[in-house]
This record gives C-alpha cells, sequence and structure tokens, in this order.
C-alpha cells in the first residue's frame, strides 16, 4: 500500500491547478516533442495534469505506484469521457519494452524520492531514439508565505524529533539529464498570481502524504504551534497574499536511444 492511498481523495482539493493551466502544460509539452508522440507519464497521480491529454486523445499512458491515486484519476476521466490508458507500476521497475516512449513525463515527483536515479534509468530505456525526458514543477518565491511556512513547520518538528526528508532530489535528478542529455531547454508553460494564506497551506501541509503518516499528536502539537506563529507572524491565518507563480518544464533531449 502506497502512502498516497491515504490522502488520494483529498488529494486534489488542496493542489489543484488553476483553469487553463493543465492545458497549458499539454501544449508546452507537445511543442516540444515529435508530432503525434506516444507519452508516458511517471508519477500521473489523480491526473490533474494528465487528465487534459488523455481528454484529448493523445497516446497517452499514466503510471503510479499508488492504487488510489490511480482510482481518482480514472473516476475523474470517466467524468468527462476521457479513454484512459493507466497502469499501476514502480517507476524503478517499468512492465514496458525498450524504446516505446517518445517522451517521458517526470512532473512534481521529486519530493523525497529517493530512489530518482532507477527512475531515470528507466525513463532513459523506454526512451526512443531522439525522444524527451520532461520535468516540471510549480515556481513560487523563495521568499513567499509558503516557503516561509515551510521553513518553520521543518524547524518545529526537528524540535520533536522528525527531521525533513526534504533532499535536493529534483536538482540532483535535473543535473544529472543535464549532464547526460544532447540539448535541454527551460520552458515556462504558464504563469498567474495565486491568493496564498497561512491557513491555506496548513490545510494543504496537513493533509499530506508525509504529514499524514506522522503520530497524531505530533501533527496536533506542530500544527498548534506554526499556527501560534503565523498568526503573531502575519497578524491572522486569514491574511491574504498575491503571489506570482508560474509552472516551470525542463526539457531534456535525447538523440540517440538507450539500447
Amino acid at each position: 500500500m502506497s502512502a498516497y492511498d491515504v490522502v488520494a481523495p483529498v488529494f486534489d482539493s488542496h493542489r489543484a491547478l488553476p483553469a487553463g493551466v493543465p492545458e497549458a502544460i499539454r501544449t508546452a509539452v507537445l511543442k516540444s516533442v515529435t508530432a503525434a508522440p506516444r507519452l508516458l507519464d511517471l508519477g500521473a497521480g489523480t491526473g490533474r495534469i494528465g487528465s487534459v491529454f488523455a481528454a484529448a486523445g493523445d497516446d497517452y499512458v499514466g503510471v503510479d505506484l499508488s492504487s488510489g491515486m490511480l482510482r481518482e484519476f480514472a473516476r475523474h476521466g470517466v467524468e468527462h469521457g476521457a479513454s484512459l490508458g493507466l497502469a499501476q507500476a514502480d517507476g524503478e521497475q517499468l512492465p514496458f519494452r525498450n524504446s516505446v516512449f517518445d517522451a517521458v513525463l517526470l512532473i512534481q515527483i521529486f519530493g523525497g524520492l529517493r530512489g530518482w536515479r532507477h527512475v531515470l534509468t528507466e525513463a532513459r530505456r523506454v526512451l526512443r531514439r531522439r525522444g524527451a525526458i520532461i520535468t516540471g514543477r510549480t515556481s513560487m518565491p523563495s521568499d513567499g508565505i509558503d516557503a516561509r511556512m515551510k521553513q518553520r513547520l521543518d524547524r518545529i518538528l526537528s524540535s520533536l524529533g522528525i527531521e525533513s526528508d526534504r533532499e535536493s532530489t529534483r536538482e540532483q535528478a535535473e543535473d544529472w539529464l543535464q549532464i547526460n542529455a544532447d540539448n535541454h531547454e527551460q520552458v515556462t508553460a504558464a504563469t498567474w498570481s495565486a491568493a496564498r494564506t497561512p491557513r491555506g497551506f496548513i490545510e494543504r501541509h496537513g493533509a499530506g502524504r508525509r504529514f499524514s503518516a506522522l503520530p497524531a499528536e505530533i501533527k496536533e502539537r506542530a500544527m498548534g504551534e506554526l499556527s501560534t506563529w503565523a498568526a503573531g507572524t502575519f497578524g491572522s491565518l486569514d491574511a491574504v497574499f498575491s503571489e506570482p507563480h508560474a509552472f516551470e518544464l525542463q526539457v531534456f533531449k535525447f538523440q540517440h536511444g538507450k539500447h
């Protein structure tokens, strides 16, 4: 059972992208690869991005380790009449032959992913000649409210004996890709302004995979201390801050197949 199975039913309520952003990501991806590509989405989750590819009839396969997340993806797909190609599988051991996809998407999957080298090795194995591995994430201000709340929460958890597992796996993975790829480009797929509040961060983070797995007494104490700090620092848990957001893609192209 994956830790994401527990949070799957409420995942989208806290992490859905604004209207039009998933479509903009799809447009940017398709511009970056060959015409009519076969796409593999590793860590497809609930389909908050992949569902637009499926709805458009693209040659799309979504993979996730969590059956709960895939059930949510399938439920959304049925609601929108999409034809889905979904598979439950470990990204470190993909059930596909060599050289069968034109692009492998690795969108917002690197947080705490300790086996990233194996995932990238598998992504290269299933990638066709002249294919692309595409990573992506939401970029937010480094001094914004979410960043400050995360830093404070990490300090609180550390004081309670819970050390952060936020290793810089995304940076490590993208460094590896840049060294091994034949060329690389960064694409800003979408930009928007988001209203952020301390309370919103607390609600989102409280439903997160890592935090949800902590003992109840740790969660209660940590969020209590964080709420007290945020109310004093920002004046209110409902203080609203408008922050610029962007969805950035890193496109790594490989001229030759792995095998």
